[in-house]
Formats: structure tokens, C-alpha cells, sequence
């Protein structure tokens, strides 16, 4: 797994921004990308990060890298937790709902639409897009936004700024520990 992934994809979680980013990375072996992570697990954690492998794809992981601080209030949020609970969730803790996420993930045809509110996406455009069948939407960037069109726009705009400005650093040749912004 290259860093070059993590700041590609997850600026703006490095950068506590966001509270969580999920993308697909290249692998040699499942228990290579163990060992990685483990060891990533090391820096990140004292900067309130944590990142889990959630499929095996192939030769590719489909990783989840995340602020637990952030995503236990994301999800604790009122509008968040009747989402989760409409969409089947038994637990109500965040390492729980994530367990069944991450189930989900693997075992689904689909991809569930929930995941949103793992990754920032306010409530409403999560919800928006579940009962619209992801069309109706008012605008799209990093999701489709059926709710505050303005203030999804200034997210987009911080997201795509942080990840050119990252990938600016790394280029330069900051690594991914000098990159982190402790939350």
C-alpha cells in the first residue's frame, strides 16, 4: 500500500477535515496489507486516526480510514441514528455500526447507501438519497446533495482544496506522519 493513496484519497481526513475516507488500494497479499496497516495504525492513532482494511477485492483492500472521535458523533447525531435504525442496524455504537458496515460491504450486491454517514455526508443527503433512488439530487461533488445546496458546495470546495494542497506537500516530499493534523 502506497502513502500516496492515503493522501490522494484521504486528504481531507488526514487533515481532520472529514471524518472518514474510503478507497480502493493495489496489494501483493492480504496479510502484507495487515502488517502495513498495523503499522500505519502506529502513527496515526496518537493523531486521533485509525484505518481498517473493509474488503478484499481481487489484488486490491477497500480501506476506511477514519477519525473515532468524529465518527461517534457523526453517528450519535438524532438524524443519523433513525437512518442506521431504517436501514437495519442492530448496534448503536460506533464500532458496532462500523462491524456491520463493513459486513455489509462484503456481502451485499449493492453498496449501502448508509455509508455516507461514514463519511461526512450530512443526514439529509444521505436520507435524500436513499429515498430518491439517487436521483433528484439538487447538485453533486463528492455526494449528491438533496439538502443545504450551498453549504455542500463550501465542503466540495475545502475537499478539493486540501487535496491539492496535500498532494502539493507530498509531492514536495512530506511524508504522511508530517501531514497529519492531530483532532
Amino acid at each position: 500500500m502506497s502513502e500516496e493513496y492515503f493522501v490522494r484519497y484521504g486528504s481531507p481526513t488526514l487533515a481532520g477535515v472529514k471524518t472518514g475516507s474510503l478507497f480502493l488500494c493495489p496489494m501483493e497479499s492480504k496479510s502484507e496489507v495487515i502488517e502495513q496497516m498495523a503499522g500505519y495504525n502506529r502513527t496515526l492513532i496518537s493523531k486521533g486516526l485509525c484505518m481498517i482494511p473493509v474488503n478484499f477485492i481481487r489484488n486490491n483492500v477497500l480501506v476506511y480510514m477514519f477519525r473515532p472521535k468524529r465518527l461517534k458523533a457523526d453517528l450519535e447525531e438524532p438524524a443519523a441514528r433513525a437512518i442506521l435504525k431504517m436501514a437495519g442496524y442492530k448496534s448503536t455504537s460506533y464500532t458496532g455500526c462500523l462491524t456491520e458496515l463493513a459486513e455489509r460491504i462484503r456481502t451485499q450486491h449493492d453498496f449501502p447507501h448508509e455509508i455516507g454517514l461514514f463519511l461526512s455526508y450530512p443526514p439529509e443527503d444521505v436520507k435524500g438519497f436513499m429515498e430518491n433512488s439517487a436521483a433528484n439530487y439538487k447538485c453533486i461533488g463528492s455526494w449528491k446533495v438533496y439538502g443545504d445546496e450551498e453549504a455542500a458546495k463550501k465542503k466540495f470546495d475545502i475537499y478539493n482544496k486540501c487535496t491539492e494542497t496535500y498532494c502539493k506537500m507530498q509531492k514536495n516530499g512530506k511524508t504522511i506522519a508530517e501531514l497529519l493534523v492531530a483532532v
